[in-house]
C-alpha cells in the first residue's frame, strides 16, 4: 500500500459513546476527498468499548487503525499516534469534532507556506459557536500568559486541530516531555526553537459541552505546565543536536 498523502490522528480515552458519532464523519469526509489518508485512533489505556469499536469499524474501512496505549495521557497518545503515522502531511484533532472536517481542506495549502498550521478561534474569520461567556474569558487569560511566557505573537494555541510536515515530527514530537493539556504549548514552543513557520488558520469551532476540560479544575495544571516548558528549556531538553 502507498504511502498516505495525510494522516488524521485522533486521541481517544473512553470515546465508546462519540466515536460511533464523530468517526463516520470523519471517513465521510476523507471519502470524498483525492489524496489518500489514514486515520490513527490512539487509544489512551480506554477501559470501556473504545478499542473494540474502533476495531470493527477497521474491518469494514481500510486506511482506519488503532493504536493501543498505556493510559499516560493525552499528550502521550498524541505523540504515539504521530510518530506512528506516515502520511506527508499529519494532524491530530480531538475527537469530538470541535473543527469540523468541511474546514480540514484549508489547512494542505497552509502547510505548503508553513512547517506548522494550526486551527484558530482568534485569527481573522473565525467563528465560536455555542460556547459559553466565561469559557473563553478563561481562554483568552490563558492565552494572555502563553504569550508572555512562551509563544508571543500566537494567539490561540489550544484549539484542538493541528497540522504538521513529515519533516518535523521527529524533531518535535520525539523532544515532546508532557503527556498532559499542556503538551498543545510545548510542541509549539519547540517549533519555534526549531525556527519552523507556524500559522494560524482560522476555523467554525463549536463548543462540546461534554468536554473533557474543567477550566477550573485544570487551569493549574495548564498554568504549572507552562513553568514546567520553561524550565525544561533552561535544561536545554529543547536544543537542537550538535
Amino acid at each position: 500500500m502507498d504511502r498516505p498523502l495525510v494522516s488524521i490522528v485522533i486521541p481517544a480515552y473512553n470515546e465508546e459513546r462519540r466515536l460511533p458519532v464523530t468517526l463516520p464523519q470523519v471517513m465521510g469526509f476523507l471519502q470524498g476527498q483525492p489524496f489518500t489518508w489514514e486515520v490513527i485512533i490512539a487509544d489512551d489505556g480506554s477501559t470501556d468499548g473504545t478499542a473494540t469499536i474502533v476495531e470493527t469499524l477497521a474491518h469494514e474501512q481500510a486506511g482506519l487503525r488503532l493504536l493501543l496505549l498505556p493510559h499516560r495521557g493525552k499528550g502521550s497518545a498524541v505523540r504515539a499516534g504521530m510518530l506512528a503515522a506516515t502520511g506527508t502531511y499529519r494532524f491530530f484533532c480531538d475527537a469530538d469534532l470541535s473543527v469540523p472536517p468541511e474546514d480540514w481542506a484549508r489547512f494542505l495549502p497552509a502547510l505548503e507556506q508553513a512547517e506548522v498550521a494550526i486551527a484558530s478561534r482568534e485569527a481573522p474569520g473565525a467563528v465560536r459557536l455555542q460556547e459559553p461567556a466565561y469559557r473563553h474569558f478563561m481562554g483568552r487569560c490563558y492565552n494572555l500568559l502563553v504569550r508572555m511566557l512562551l509563544l508571543p505573537g500566537i494567539y490561540d494555541t489550544q484549539c484542538g486541530f493541528k497540522g504538521f510536515r513529515e519533516e518535523t515530527i521527529a524533531p518535535l514530537f520525539a523532544r515532546q516531555g508532557l503527556e498532559g493539556w499542556g503538551f498543545d504549548v510545548e510542541i509549539l514552543y519547540i517549533a519555534r526553537r526549531q525556527r519552523y513557520r507556524i500559522v494560524e488558520v482560522p476555523v467554525h469551532w463549536i463548543y462540546g459541552r461534554h468536554s473533557r476540560v474543567h477550566p477550573f479544575r485544570d487551569a493549574w495544571r495548564m498554568f504549572w505546565d507552562l513553568w514546567r516548558v520553561r524550565w525544561r528549556a533552561w535544561q536545554g531538553h529543547y536544543n537542537p543536536p550538535r
